[in-house]
C-alpha cells in the first residue's frame, strides 16, 4: 500500500546567500510511503497503518525548526523522518524551493530509499 502527501507547505531557513538566512522560505514537500500491509484496507483501524497526520506533524515540526543549506539536505532529513517507522518499507521524497533560479518557477530534489 502507497501512501502519498501533497504539497506539503513548511517555512525554513535555507540557502546558502546571506539574505537567504535572514528569514525563511517555503518549501514544498511530497513525500510517498509504502507499507507492507493492507490491514487497515480490512480493519478501518488507524493502529493498523502508518498515521500520515502524525508522520506531516513531525516533519513539519522538525523541519521549520531546523536551518538548511541545501535542498538536498533537507529532502534527506524527510526521507529519514519516513523511514522512522518500521513499518515504511519504501520511500520517496522530493522537495520543492521556490523561486530559486530566475525564470524558474522551483528547483527541485527528489531522493528515495528502501530498507535493506
Amino acid at each position: 500500500m502507497k501512501i502519498r502527501i501533497k504539497d506539503l507547505r513548511l517555512k525554513t531557513v535555507i540557502g546558502v546567500d546571506d539574505w537567504e538566512r535572514e528569514q525563511k522560505q517555503e518549501v514544498v514537500v511530497n513525500l510517498e510511503i509504502e507499507i507492507d500491509d493492507e490491514r487497515a484496507t480490512e480493519t478501518d483501524r488507524i493502529e493498523d497503518t502508518v498515521n500520515y497526520k502524525t508522520l506531516s506533524k513531525r516533519i513539519h515540526l522538525e523541519i521549520e525548526g531546523a536551518q538548511f543549506y541545501l535542498v538536498e539536505k533537507l529532502a534527506r532529513r524527510v526521507l529519514e523522518i519516513s523511514l522512522e517507522d518500521k513499518r515504511v518499507i519504501k520511500a520517496a521524497v522530493e522537495v520543492d524551493k521556490s523561486h530559486a533560479l530566475r525564470f524558474a518557477e522551483s528547483v527541485s530534489v527528489r531522493l528515495a530509499a528502501e530498507r535493506g
